[in-house]
């Protein structure tokens, strides 16, 4: 899709500000999104720009060095997987601090081939965002990579059980996230996932706990085992 209008970085800008509200801004900050450089612009209202906006290649950068929050997140929402290398998507993670840009990179990282190969890296980078962004990409990945056998799931785990004593926020809650995407993908995938969930929830260390229990829970319901039967069956 391309737009009939020429949009500028300014123009851009001009949108968001009149699109944003202090209310939104506010909400943002109950989730732990630093508002302190934002409008209080939501996604149901950028997606639908990006979309009229259509494919601005040049103007991506432009949108990511203004600093606005908002307008890095059209920046990524603008940026299809072909387009997101990993220089690029390592050089935008070297800036972001809040989980919202780091998911929705990684939500357009995990549809790109090869993506895998940044999971072992970010994982093992000590900074927050950054590893929260190695188990947003494995989350996103069992969801987008559909021709990725489930060996590269499976493998994963011993990755998930290293990390999920760390204690931060918006770390653990990835590597919950994680584990359970992966237990959701398939029927064979379903049981060493939920296994892993329940070693962890009897582990020692609270943390491990409270991602083993959470996942185990979901794990262990009706409906996604329904779910998985019957992706199975058909």
């Amino acid at each position: 899709m391309t737009s009939t209008q020429d949009w500028t970085v300014d123009s851009v800008l001009a949108e968001l500000r009149a699109a944003g509200s202090e209310e939104n801004r506010a909400g943002m900050a109950r989730f732990g999104i630093d508002s302190s450089h934002a409008f209080g612009v939501p996604l149901s209202v950028l997606r639908p720009l990006a979309r009229k906006i259509g494919r601005s290649p040049d103007l991506v950068p432009s949108l990511w060095q203004s600093g606005w929050h908002e307008a890095r997140l059209l920046a990524i929402l603008l940026t299809p997987p072909k387009a997101l290398t990993p220089d690029l998507a390592l050089s935008w993670l070297e800036e972001i601090q809040s989980w919202d840009l780091c998911d929705q990179l990684t939500n357009v990282l995990a549809r790109r081939e090869g993506s895998d190969e940044l999971v072992i890296m970010l994982a093992a980078d000590e900074r927050e965002f950054v590893r929260r962004a190695a188990f947003a990409l494995i989350a996103w990945r069992a969801v987008h990579a559909k021709k990725a056998p489930d060996t590269e799931f499976t493998a994963y785990l011993d990755l998930i059980e290293r990390y999920a004593v760390d204690e931060r926020n918006f770390v653990w809650k990835a590597v919950h996230w994680a584990l359970r995407q992966i237990g959701k993908r398939s029927l064979s995938l379903h049981q060493p996932a939920l296994a892993l969930a329940e070693r962890l929830g009897a582990s020692d260390d609270k943390t491990a706990r409270k991602v083993g229990r959470t996942a185990a829970k979901e794990l262990s319901s009706e409906k996604v085992l329904l779910r998985l039967n019957e992706r199975a069956v058909g």
